[in-house]
């Protein structure tokens, strides 16, 4: 499946430029980085000398698809991430 705007959350994030553009904690709205690790409930965002646990619940997301700006509710990313991004079986990301 290609990665485009609509697919995104079925993708692999690991490797890909994210920025928080909202989150219950204010002090996370800003980051940006590189999404170096991701777990069930957070991503791990490098920056500037620095790696940022941040929560998917709570926050949003703004990734770069395809030159086109894919804003994600972090609550929609809140799974494993080898569970996310199957394709088969009774997963929601169908």
């Amino acid at each position: 499946m290609p990665l485009t705007p609509a697919t995104l959350t079925r993708h692999e994030l690991i490797g890909r430029p994210v920025r928080v553009t909202a989150a219950s904690n204010p002090d996370l709205v800003g980051i940006e980085g590189e999404v170096v690790m991701e777990t069930t409930k957070t991503f791990s965002v490098e920056g500037d000398q620095r790696v940022w646990q941040v929560p998917k619940a709570d926050a949003t997301f703004a990734f770069d698809v395809e030159g086109e700006t894919v804003t994600v509710d972090g609550d929609v990313l809140v799974a494993r991430p080898a569970r996310r991004t199957e394709r088969t079986g009774d997963s929601k990301w169908r």
